[in-house]
């Protein structure tokens, strides 16, 4: 049977691919991994196609069993993969035999592990994707100790790449101002970029909420039409404390949007864990 049987799941532990983008219209986002760099890397590491899906494994904690001779890549957030008790090594290809069990500790940098099995998870497609949309319930449960979980074809010819970087840790991740900029005052504006800003602990696949010492005042003050959100919009609330949003952020939203993280920090961003500060910097 080729298959992997969930033996335990850490805090979160979903199925995601590249996303169902398109789906806008009628209310549904894209959602897909939110690390879409390491998600890539661990397809290309064992030689799927990038849409292939993998495990996304919040905080660490997962322990699979192989029931047929995997190969397998573990990417992303810094934890100790272990294969039947032995040490492997990440942002490589290893082979977990049937019969093996594959863990991940803690990670003691990053947030966010992806697994990625030779043939890809086969679960049932949702509007193209077989992503976990974790706001609108769309696509399969998170995972849960006991899962089978079947894997498919969906892979390439080797050979796939032998050795992909780590993530690199960001500090400061890069923004394009707009579109409603000028809803801001301007020390707002320069505010963004000057101080420091704390990812807090309510932050999750939707969205990463944030601190920082003095708020982000607005110069409009009536209320705005509810719009178009994008991937790395940085939306702020009546709190003057930004949002950043992830994969799975709603498609519109009614407050204004002071920038945009750039798609790749979107990847870097993330992979943040509560307590980390950061800083923006404008491009463009």
């Amino acid at each position: 049977m080729r298959a992997v049987t969930v033996l335990q799941t850490g805090p979160l532990c979903t199925v995601q691919d590249r996303g169902r983008p398109g789906y806008a219209s009628i209310g549904v986002g894209c959602s897909g991994a939110a690390d879409r760099h390491s998600h890539d890397a661990a397809n290309r590491l064992v030689g799927n196609n990038s849409d292939a899906a993998t495990l996304e494994v919040t905080f660490g904690g997962l322990k699979l069993r192989a029931e047929f001779d995997a190969v397998v890549a573990v990417t992303g957030a810094h934890v100790i993969c272990r294969v039947d008790g032995a040490v492997q090594g990440l942002h490589s290809t290893l082979v977990v035999r049937a019969g093996q069990e594959l863990e991940l500790s803690t990670p003691t940098w990053g947030l966010r592990s992806y697994v990625a099995v030779r043939g890809g998870i086969d679960v049932p497609t949702v509007l193209g994707s077989r992503s976990t949309d974790t706001m609108s319930g769309l696509g399969p449960a998170a995972l849960s100790s006991g899962t089978v979980l079947a894997v498919g074809d969906d892979s390439g010819r080797w050979p796939a790449a032998e050795f992909v970087p780590p993530p690199s840790i960001r500090a400061t991740l890069h923004v394009t101002f707009g579109p409603r900029e000028n809803w801001f005052t301007e020390r707002a504006r320069s505010l963004l970029l000057e101080q420091s800003w704390t990812v807090t602990q309510d932050s999750d696949r939707v969205g990463i909420r944030l601190d920082g010492a003095e708020p982000l005042d607005r110069a409009v003050d009536s209320e705005l039409a509810s719009e178009g959100m994008v991937l790395g919009a940085l939306q702020v609330p009546p709190s003057g404390q930004p949002v950043l949003f992830l994969a799975d952020h709603p498609v519109t939203g009614g407050y204004p949007v002071i920038a945009v993280v750039t798609a790749v920090d979107v990847s870097a961003a993330a992979q943040l864990t509560p307590g980390t500060p950061i800083r923006f910097r404008a491009i463009g």
